[in-house]
């Protein structure tokens, strides 16, 4: 496996030649209507329509009229996005060219970048089995490059403890002080539930569930009999992977952590966006901003095209 790059500076400008420019000039003009939510002034009512935010719905309009209306918000001028950024030695695993930490890496460094040359303010929360750092917002590369380099120094081995995603949340809420767009990047195996978490930040906030994935957690292939190993609690298991019925249970317990976890981020009211190691960062992005924009333009009455009528043919974003 290639040894991961660990200088920021190598890491931002490799991300410069590959995917920023891409990027800022695809998303350019549309990035703040697909990342940003609006802003705080009212700017008109209208009638709520299927895709509507119901977080949005006026609901003393709603009762005298007897019909549905969803508030219309001026947009903000500049808006600061968070990234609160899972360290938790979970992170620190890839079955491929790279681990999910340095996936973490470019997927802030990217979006980073392409807002904050937009004239917006970033900032970032790490976690480990703590909240071991916090840089305040600011703006340009060198501000970029600082956090890249907190989220490189805070990858450290475990303690013994389970990561606790829900603590994780309530730890960073009262940091985020005025409405942000906000990132949260974690593979999201965690001790204890943290829906409730997740949908109190997304009362307030835009905030999109970054989930960073392996293949190797969802499948597990037949290597004979191997050690395992808990990242975060140093547990190990035995176990055979020759067995078939052995594999076959492990999908089955992962398809069910999926169900749940997709579960969670509905329940919430957060989009998801999913990266895999084996995946092109750039890719997903544009893949995730496609189907916000499809969405966004349903919600605003457009007409779905006829490949996509079916009801399980519209992707979830």
């Amino acid at each position: 496996m290639p040894i991961p790059l660990k200088n920021p500076e190598r890491i931002m400008r490799r991300l410069e030649w590959t995917v920023i420019r891409r990027l800022d000039g695809l998303l350019h003009g549309d990035y703040r209507t697909l990342f940003l939510g609006a802003g705080l002034d009212l700017a008109d009512l209208r009638e709520y329509q299927y895709h509507d935010d119901v977080r949005r719905i006026d609901w003393n309009v709603t009762a005298r009229l007897d019909t549905p209306y969803v508030r219309e918000y001026h947009e903000d001028r500049d808006v600061t996005a968070w990234f609160l950024v899972d360290c938790s030695p979970s992170i620190d695993f890839g079955s491929r060219a790279i681990r999910k930490s340095g996936l973490a890496q470019d997927f802030v460094a990217v979006l980073a970048r392409v807002l904050s040359r937009h004239g917006n303010r970033v900032a970032a929360a790490l976690w480990g089995s703590a909240l071991h750092a916090v840089i305040p917002p600011g703006a340009g590369r060198r501000h970029v490059l600082a956090i890249l380099q907190r989220m490189i120094a805070e990858t450290r081995p475990g303690d013994g403890r389970v990561t606790d995603i829900g603590a994780f949340l309530r730890a960073a809420r009262p940091l985020v002080a005025r409405r942000s767009l906000v990132f949260v990047l974690s593979d999201f195996i965690s001790d204890a539930g943290f829906g409730d978490a997740l949908g109190r930040l997304a009362e307030r906030h835009e905030v999109i569930a970054v989930r960073l994935h392996d293949p190797l957690e969802g499948e597990l292939p037949d290597l004979g009999l191997v050690t395992v190993e808990d990242a975060e609690t140093g547990e190990q298991l035995f176990v055979d992977t020759h067995d078939r019925a052995f594999r076959r249970r492990f999908v089955e317990a992962s398809a069910r952590r999926e169900t749940a976890l997709r579960r969670t981020f509905r329940d919430a009211g957060v989009d998801a966006l999913e990266l895999s190691t084996e995946g092109d960062v750039g890719d997903s992005i544009l893949r995730f901003a496609e189907l916000r924009r499809r969405r966004n333009r349903l919600a605003a009455g457009a007409v779905l095209p006829r490949a996509l009528r079916r009801p399980d043919a519209l992707p979830v974003a």
